[in-house]
């Protein structure tokens, strides 16, 4: 058996028994699936693959108007949601079962987008003027739609979309037009986000779902190992590598948790650290996955369309804030496990990282075509086949990466069902798109919002992360960054005009992204305290802490879009990347108590203090800040390792 057979199984065995799948049904909506055996099982399996090859038929080779194609995808989103998606929890577990009210559903809300095929023509020549039965079917479409997203999404994100459109009919707006922009036009259910979703999303999601097969999620953690589990703490830091990793591919910050956390949580708490604090270490660097490029849980596509920029440009944007963000947490598993004194993992736990990368390191190829094809120019749908292509390819090499005939079929049955979730949630956000464009919504949020900050900027950016954090409680990743998208992005651009969109964009993606962490809802923090055994809000509180940098280096990107690189130059990158990391640093050591040795109260303070003054962009801040923080590290490191009476000042 290879060293690194023997590494992973080494973990497993340490790992304490986990039922991740049950995990993923409580914590995660989108897996609390119907059980299926038999005949019916292997029907449900031919419905899913067969989406997978029309969605590669649709984008590859179709020339279907784009109001028919996202039509029939909604429409078989539809179908399929009610064949998986039971009405309650508790009736997954009746195995081969299905209601006939479900079947009823089915059936009748793909009706409903096939009566919009069937008549587009018809449809299209009478624009406005919708009759009596084009009205009923669209409240019925809308309707069925809407349970779908509860069934498989939650509740959350249909109490927002439902709170727009009773202001729709409050702004005067009658059935009629309503039903038509949201229904029949291309700013509803069938609007920019199903758009998106249709042609890259759901690719990404099956590309994901082929590189899950290859077994790269084992590769990760044995490179994780390979790089940091012999430091102090190397557990901890072990996870925080590969769920940064795993986030590359990864859509869903619970499944990542649960995922990689079922292996690293048990590994943390054998190696001595609080329960509490080994699920909010997995539960912040799994978040973090969702703002990882290149795929960035697959928001990257969707702010590409909706800021006119192109995807490379989104991705090399996303990095040095990925960086920071990672090294935030980094930098406080390592204070935390210098302060309680926690050592590394055993070295026959260890794998050597250039024989780990020579034997599995070809996995990365995928990912490597995905970034090229894509920076020289091809499309993200294009890009996105010939990776999942690539992955077929090079899973060839070894037997335990080989992909066989039934591991391919899951792989696409995996895909098709990952896709259902995340359509159904963009179906709903086109709603809320739909009625902000018709009503204007947006401006008044915009004004409301300046009279409540008084116009300081930083007020109303504060008013802005707040609303985010409320509007992305227990939203998927693209569902939430459309809703921040349209709601709160163009306040911020219309408070502060001279903020480059992709900084307003970006600023309240992370405070969407980082709401599943951020109690009381904590979807992530919830999934690992599971794991863990630890109380789930003590949980998030912790993860809050942990990534303390997302809850910052938002404010840095409209303080300072150079990090986006926006409109920047050498000497500004070198500036702040310097800048930047030296501030997370000592606001890592000050939320920590803990650097060289424990910090007082007073150099907690200061540390703090002089982290944030590096936020602001200006020269005199930034030399305040280091100043402050040069003191502080003169006094842990230098005064500390002469004489440690110094800890009494």
């Amino acid at each position: 058996m290879s060293e690194v057979k023997h590494t992973a199984h080494s973990l497993m065995e340490e790992a304490e028994q986990i039922d991740v799948d049950a995990l993923m049904a409580e914590y995660d909506r989108e897996s609390n699936t119907r059980h299926y055996t038999g005949v019916p099982r292997k029907i449900v399996r031919c419905i899913l693959v067969v989406f997978s090859l029309y969605i590669f038929y649709m984008n590859l080779f179709s020339v279907w108007p784009e109001q028919i194609r996202r039509t029939s995808f909604v429409g078989f989103i539809i179908f399929m949601a009610f064949a998986l998606y039971p009405a309650k929890k508790k009736s997954a577990k009746r195995e081969n079962y299905v209601p006939w009210y479900d079947i009823v559903l089915g059936i009748v809300g793909a009706a409903c987008f096939a009566y919009f095929i069937i008549n587009f023509e018809t449809l299209s020549a009478r624009a406005t003027r919708i009759t009596q039965l084009d009205v009923i079917v669209g409240v019925v479409g809308l309707l069925i739609t809407a349970e779908v997203c509860r069934r498989v999404v939650g509740i959350p994100i249909l109490v927002v979309a439902g709170a727009f459109i009773a202001y729709a009919f409050y702004a005067g707006y009658s059935l009629k037009r309503i039903v038509y922009t949201l229904f029949y036009t291309l700013d509803g259910i069938l609007g920019t986000p199903i758009g998106v979703c249709s042609t890259f999303i759901v690719l990404f999601i099956i590309l994901g779902s082929f590189l899950e097969k290859t077994n790269i999620g084992t590769f990760f953690i044995d490179m994780a190992n390979s790089i940091a589990g012999r430091a102090v703490g190397g557990p901890a830091k072990v996870a925080v590598i590969s769920s940064a990793l795993e986030g590359m591919y990864s859509g869903s910050s619970v499944a990542n948790t649960v995922g990689s956390g079922s292996v690293t949580i048990p590994v943390m708490k054998k190696a001595g650290y609080d329960k509490d604090f080994a699920a909010a270490v997995e539960a912040a660097a799994s978040t973090g996955g969702q703002i990882m490029p290149p795929i960035m849980g697959a928001a990257a596509f969707l702010m590409a369309e909706m800021t006119e920029t192109s995807y490379a440009t989104i991705a090399l944007a996303a990095v040095f804030p990925a960086i920071l963000y990672f090294s935030g947490i980094f930098l406080m598993v390592h204070f935390e496990a210098k302060k309680t004194g926690l050592k590394g993992l055993p070295k026959e736990h260890i794998p050597n990282f250039f024989k780990l990368f020579f034997q599995k390191g070809y996995l990365f190829l995928p990912i490597v075509v995905l970034i090229t094809t894509m920076s020289i120019g091809y499309t993200a749908s294009r890009a996105a086949c010939l990776a999942i292509l690539t992955s077929i390819v090079v899973s060839m090499f070894r037997e335990d990466t080989r992909l066989t005939p039934q591991t391919f079929v899951e792989a696409l049955e995996n895909g098709a069902k990952n896709t259902i979730g995340v359509a159904a949630a963009c179906s709903i956000a086109g709603i809320i798109v739909g009625i902000v464009s018709l009503t204007g919504l947006g401006l008044k949020l915009a004004d409301g919002l300046l009279t409540l900050s008084g116009g300081i900027n930083i007020i109303a950016l504060f008013l802005t992360m707040i609303a985010c954090l409320i509007l992305g409680m227990g939203v998927p990743t693209t569902a939430n960054y459309v809703i921040m998208a349209t709601i709160t992005a163009p306040i911020i651009l219309k408070l502060m005009p001279e903020t480059p969109v992709l900084a307003a964009h970006f600023f309240v993606f992370y405070f969407g992204v980082v709401a599943d962490i951020t109690p009381p809802v904590a979807l992530a923090a919830y999934a690992g305290s599971a794991i863990s055994g630890g109380n789930p809000i003590r949980t998030g509180v912790i993860a809050t802490k942990l990534a303390i940098s997302a809850f910052i280096i938002p404010y840095m990107f409209v303080l300072n879009p150079a990090m986006l690189m926006v409109n920047t130059s050498l000497p500004q990158i070198i500036q702040f990347s310097i800048t930047s990391m030296l501030g997370m640093f000592a606001i890592a050591g000050g939320l920590e108590g803990f650097m060289k040795s424990k910090l007082p109260i007073w150099q907690r303070i200061l540390a703090v203090a002089g982290g944030l003054m590096l936020i602001e962009p200006s020269l005199t801040t930034d030399l305040i800040g280091i100043v402050i923080i040069v003191f502080i590290i003169f006094i842990q490191y230098v005064l500390k390792g002469k004489d440690k009476s110094v800890e009494s000042v």
